[in-house]
């Protein structure tokens, strides 16, 4: 029986690939946004699609987000399958209505007769002192309001198969994904995100969390960055004589809510991890999802996340804000029993 040759993709390639499997199979499915044509994405997540299949379906655009994002659900709605990008999550703010009013509401206002079966994918995440208007996660944000999936894949491997599962699906996808994570090495490189990847077409279901680490102490929920932020505090508190259970949500809507109660249940302990703000956010949610179920816990759950403030420039700042291993430990060690 051979052995199958591993082949080690980062996110950014992972995610070109899906894209171009999904496109070889299905010529509805086009591609839109800044920079995604020949330079391939700022982010490497369009990388030689544009030599591919062309300037037809791989359509570069001004800096328009309204307009593109805006004309990507009126081509969904009329049959065809648009992957748009947003830059950066924090860009949000200027076409939000084409997002919210109708790319994730036309289904409902249309009585389910018109699907609106499009991706937009877009960058989160700091740590490189690109400062408040280039560095958020807002993953709450748009985990809060209703009419689309929103996905956050922390490894190559579920990025292929999260964003075919995405083109397929015939609701509107946000797929998040974290700039740190994507390989690309002027952004830093995470070592655990670049797995092996398969050549064929596969699908990770959207909606399904993953026990990335067992353990039996405590439960670590992270969202991207948090996943490995949470791998790496495991390792240091199985040091301590700890056993650290690492969650990968994957999916933020729908939300895993049963696998997050079913270990915690097994662990008697939680500490949610996410880059996003601190208030109202994901981290919140998951807690709360745990405590009204009524499991019975050991001590009252923690959550590290980013301070409720805008992100500093500053790399001394900003690193003093973000989410580590070390605020993972310590909000372990100084979890109150009860």
């Amino acid at each position: 029986m051979s052995k199958v040759k591993e082949r080690k993709l980062t996110i950014a390639r992972a995610m070109a690939e899906a894209i171009s499997v999904e496109m070889k199979a299905d010529e509805k499915v086009f591609v839109m946004g800044e920079d995604i044509g020949e330079l391939g994405g700022v982010f490497g997540n369009t990388r030689g699609l544009y030599k591919e299949f062309g300037a037809e379906r791989v359509r570069d655009t001004p800096i328009s987000e309204t307009a593109f994002i805006g004309a990507a659900v009126g081509a969904a709605s009329d049959g065809m399958k648009p992957i748009v990008e947003l830059m950066f999550v924090d860009f949000f703010g200027v076409c939000f209505d084409a997002i919210y009013n109708m790319m994730a509401k036309n289904t409902y206002f249309a009585g389910g007769n018109v699907t609106v079966p499009m991706v937009l994918m877009t960058s989160t995440g700091g740590g490189y002192s690109d400062a408040g208007q280039h560095s958020q996660c807002v993953h709450a944000t748009f985990a809060h309001l209703p009419g689309m999936k929103v996905v956050a894949p922390s490894n190559a491997y579920d990025a292929k198969g999260m964003m075919i599962s995405a083109i397929r699906d015939p609701n509107p996808v946000v797929f998040m994904f974290h700039k740190a994570l994507q390989g690309m090495g002027w952004l830093g490189t995470e070592k655990d995100a670049i797995v092996h990847v398969p050549e064929e077409a596969y699908e990770v279901p959207l909606g399904k969390a993953a026990i990335v680490r067992e353990g039996t102490d405590v439960t670590i929920v992270g969202i991207t960055s948090g996943v490995h932020h949470g791998l790496k505090a495991a390792r240091e508190l199985e040091a301590q004589g700890v056993s650290a259970e690492v969650l990968d949500l994957r999916s933020l809507v729908p939300l895993d809510r049963d696998a997050i109660i079913e270990s915690v249940k097994k662990t008697g302990r939680l500490i949610v991890v996410d880059e996003d703000y601190h208030s109202y956010g994901m981290t919140g949610e998951i807690i709360a999802t745990v405590v009204e179920a009524g499991v019975p816990m050991k001590a009252a759950p923690a959550r590290v996340a980013y301070p409720d403030i805008p992100i500093p420039f500053t790399r001394p700042m900003e690193q003093w804000a973000l989410p580590s291993p070390e605020k993972i430990v310590s909000a372990f060690n100084t979890m109150k029993e009860v």
